[in-house]
């Protein structure tokens, strides 16, 4: 393999380790659950992508076709991890996790069984649900 090969691969390997080790850092230092999602859904994504594209030039040089088992990998982590982020927060929110108080945001953090929705929503929401035959604007 060509060295200048080995020396891309080398530093997507180092950039994606730099980027696991700051995600996990965060999610062992950060102090609440808020701020503690976004050690694993965006700096580990990104230090596992970097590990990936390394891995796919890798073996897309060695084996002298296109390597896309990686890709695919990168894809659906990409596509879940903000997902899986969303409903932590969501369901925190609705069990009351406190926010720390020097976060911002606060009047953000009514829990989210005690919303309503648009305006009106509260009259076709006599049991929590919304009737089929409300008016769509």
């Amino acid at each position: 393999m060509a060295s200048w090969v080995e020396i891309i691969v080398a530093c997507f390997l180092l950039l994606g380790g730099i980027f696991m080790f700051v995600g996990s850092l965060g999610l062992v230092r950060l102090p609440d659950l808020y701020t503690r999602l976004h050690g694993p859904t965006k700096a580990t994504t990104l230090g596992i992508a970097g590990i990936l594209l390394a891995s796919s030039i890798m073996f897309s040089i060695k084996n002298g076709g296109l390597s896309v088992h990686e890709w695919l990998i990168t894809l659906f982590l990409l596509i879940t991890a903000p997902v899986t982020a969303n409903m932590l927060a969501k369901t925190a929110l609705h069990h009351d996790v406190k926010m720390l108080s020097r976060s911002r945001g606060h009047e953000l953090m009514e829990p989210a069984r005690h919303r309503y929705g648009p305006e009106g929503a509260s009259e076709n929401t006599k049991s929590g649900t919304e009737s089929n035959n409300s008016k769509l604007p």
